[in-house]
């Protein structure tokens, strides 16, 4: 079908002003469920543990943004209701009842299970006193020559105001008496963050970082008394604030506000459960916050260090080695020619990113035939061969296009690192739209090709050009020459660098412009088949759905009877299974192995599925404020398997939660005697679905 891109979606009857979920208290869902694998038994020891270091960077972010940015908004009076109807104060309190809870249940689980079951191990995370007498010898040796020379204590007194504490930085406060005056003062030692997390006392045996420093706090204060002494953690508003239209350039304006962003104010204090009640009124009183913003849980603090406890050396309690599959494109063949003969849809880890979306931009910028490459990048490695490869082609003569998003969130500074170097080298460089950040994933290849033709070779994905993630994310890439694609990509990128205002796509669905609107006609689309006694069925693949024009349009569809399922990674602000609402609509999500971050949406359309892949998620800044594309699947064989793929993850003998009409998210249990199925491993096992593709 094709989409009137000024599409206004049916109002039909009235819905109900409950019928939104709490996005904030649905993403701390998310990460509980995250937790949850943490807490099971039946994962490997070292993965759990990797859970829990992912809760604990997770929920960092989540304060700094979006707790950050609701704060914020509340001081400044722009603050609204939200759509599930909530207050903001009271969406803030109940943020914050909800975090606490986490953040307890996630220190009893390092406690009581993870720690323990690490010691069974063989690998012991100690507090000092637990350290032999050689091993503490040991590591005062090591304070002495790897961390006291960086340590800078800072007294507060008359002369001396409190310090400022940086965001995330982890610190002792610590009391100090004057024999000689009696007089107490307080001091601030900030833990050194290049240093590891946790030290090795000796092999497989690790106790943390502030440990051994609050076992020396004599040698930072000497001849004074240390009268105790404790950890803490601010976390504070991280989150970037562009006035994209002022004079100066944008690249200019993020390098200023990231030096700001080290100040922004504290919405999160993390201390230890022991800590001194003077002590806790003292850092309160200095860091101007609220009684709801003090987090108390059991030591250490900053678990997301158990990263590094994660990647230690024991096969035996990881997830089995995997390699991904190379057959996608023949290593034998050329790229072009494989690409040339068929659509090759790549999904990934299960699929070498190597060998494909990387070899196609390798294998272009080495290749005398090939004219130009553009490319957006909006994340990628420290050492991206991607950008080598761009580089590498603009000194060969090529003509190569990059736009570089400077605005993608905690990758600022390396992005204005790899803009100047691209450039440097001779690329293009183009920072996308005012008020909008480029989120698309797009490659173009323009190639003279032996027959005299001048073809585009493209790849769409689900997913950033980032080798290194491409191992650990779940994404789809959509590697073609279709002559429309490529018309279409062409006008997306003249759409990027230039001024065009290209209105309709051949195969794309483009946002600001057309996707919300395309999206929701398609489901509409459905409604009708089904009402005219046609095939119909609406299934979606994402990370996030909040968007409510597109919720209420999936509210009517169920209304209508049209079955809906829906599989989503994180936040959810739909509520499935209520009556009259949304009675035909079934929500899951799947966490495990792999970030489940792919994109897919599929329509029945009477008996010929419709299939979409791409960048954009269902949010408000995806469909509103992002450049985002959705690429058509046409090969009859990959769109079922996409919508395979979708109906595996709604089964119920899957792995995965299912989500309840009142926002519970309920883990599927298997039944008496059988086991559930798991999705990645199923994958794992099963590599390269090369039967349906050739």
């Amino acid at each position: 079908m094709t989409v009137n891109p000024g599409h206004i979606p049916r109002s039909g009857e009235a819905l109900p002003d409950d019928r939104f979920l709490d996005r904030e208290e649905s993403w701390l869902r998310f990460n509980q469920r995250v937790l949850e694998l943490a807490e099971d038994p039946a994962l490997p020891l070292l993965e759990r543990v990797r859970f829990l270091s992912i809760f604990s960077s997770n929920l960092d972010e989540f304060f700094m943004v979006r707790v950050a940015g609701l704060a914020r908004r509340m001081a400044t009076g722009l603050a609204v209701q939200s759509a599930s109807g909530r207050q903001p104060r009271e969406v803030l309190e109940r943020t914050g009842t909800v975090a606490h809870e986490l953040m307890l249940r996630h220190a009893a689980c390092f406690r009581d299970e993870i720690r323990p079951a690490l010691g069974k191990e063989g690998i012991d995370l100690l507090r000092w006193d637990e350290l032999a007498e050689t091993e503490q010898e040991r590591l005062r040796r090591f304070f002495r020559d790897r961390i006291y020379p960086v340590l800078t204590p800072l007294v507060v007194d008359s002369a001396h105001p409190f310090p400022y504490i940086s965001g995330l930085s982890l610190n002792l406060a610590v009391i100090v008496r004057d024999p000689e005056t009696d007089a107490t003062m307080f001091a601030r030692v900030k833990v050194p963050p290049l240093l590891p997390r946790f030290i090795e006392a000796s092999p497989d045996r690790f106790t943390p970082l502030e440990d051994v420093i609050a076992a020396h706090l004599g040698q930072l204060f000497v001849g004074m008394e240390v009268v105790e002494h404790h950890a803490f953690r601010v976390t504070r508003n991280q989150d970037l604030e562009i006035d994209e239209d002022i004079s100066e350039g944008l690249l200019q304006a993020l390098e200023r506000e990231l030096l700001r962003r080290r100040f922004g104010p504290v919405v999160r204090l993390e201390v230890e459960e022991s800590i001194s009640a003077g002590v806790l009124e003292l850092l309160t009183t200095e860091l101007a916050i609220e009684e709801g913003q003090i987090y108390r849980v059991g030591g250490p603090l900053d678990l997301g260090g158990l990263a590094a406890i994660a990647d230690l050396d024991r096969p035996d309690l990881k997830y089995p080695p995997f390699v991904p599959s190379k057959e996608a494109l023949p290593e034998d063949a050329s790229v072009f020619g494989a690409i040339r003969e068929r659509d090759v849809l790549v999904q990934h880890p299960y699929d070498s990113f190597t060998t494909t979306v990387q070899r196609l931009i390798e294998d272009a910028a080495a290749d005398p035939r090939v004219l130009a490459i553009k490319q957006t990048l909006y994340r990628t490695s420290g050492d991206s061969p991607i950008v080598d490869a761009l580089m590498s082609a603009a000194e060969a003569g090529k003509q190569v296009v990059v736009v570089v998003e400077l605005k993608a969130r905690f990758d600022e500074r390396a992005n204005i690192a790899w803009a100047r170097k691209l450039e440097t080298a001779g690329c293009h460089v183009v920072y996308g739209f005012v008020g909008l950040k480029t989120h698309c994933k797009l490659a173009l290849v323009v190639r003279q090709d032996p027959d005299g033709v001048l073809r585009r070779y493209c790849h769409i994905g689900t997913g950033n050009y980032h080798p290194k993630t491409a191992r650990l994310y779940e994404d789809f890439g959509l590697l073609t020459a279709d002559a429309e694609v490529g018309e279409d990509v062409s006008a997306l990128f003249n759409h990027l660098t230039g001024y065009s205002r290209q209105g309709s796509y051949h195969r794309l669905l483009v946002a600001p412009h057309s996707l919300r609107s395309g999206l929701v006609q398609r489901i509409e689309h459905e409604i009708d088949n089904h009402r005219g006694g046609h095939p119909a069925r609406v299934r979606v693949k994402c990370n996030s759905l909040v968007d409510e024009v597109v919720i209420d349009a999936l509210y009517r569809a169920s209304r209508a009877g049209v079955p809906v399922d829906v599989w989503v990674r994180g936040i959810c602000a739909l509520r499935p299974g209520v009556p009259g609402l949304s009675e035909t609509i079934r929500v899951r999500s799947v966490l495990g192995r792999f970030l489940e971050h792919s994109r897919v949406f599929a329509f029945e359309n009477g008996g010929d599925p419709e299939v979409w892949i791409g960048s954009a998620d269902l949010m408000h800044r995806n469909l509103d404020r992002r450049v985002e594309a959705l690429v058509t699947v046409t090969d009859r064989a990959q769109r079922d398997r996409l919508i395979e793929l979708i109906d595996m993850a709604m089964d119920e003998a899957a792995h995965a939660w299912c989500l309840d009409g009142d926002g519970t998210w309920t883990r599927n249990t298997p039944p008496p005697g059988g086991t559930l199925q798991d999705i990645q491993t199923h994958l794992v096992r099963s590599r390269r679905w090369r039967t349906v593709d050739g």
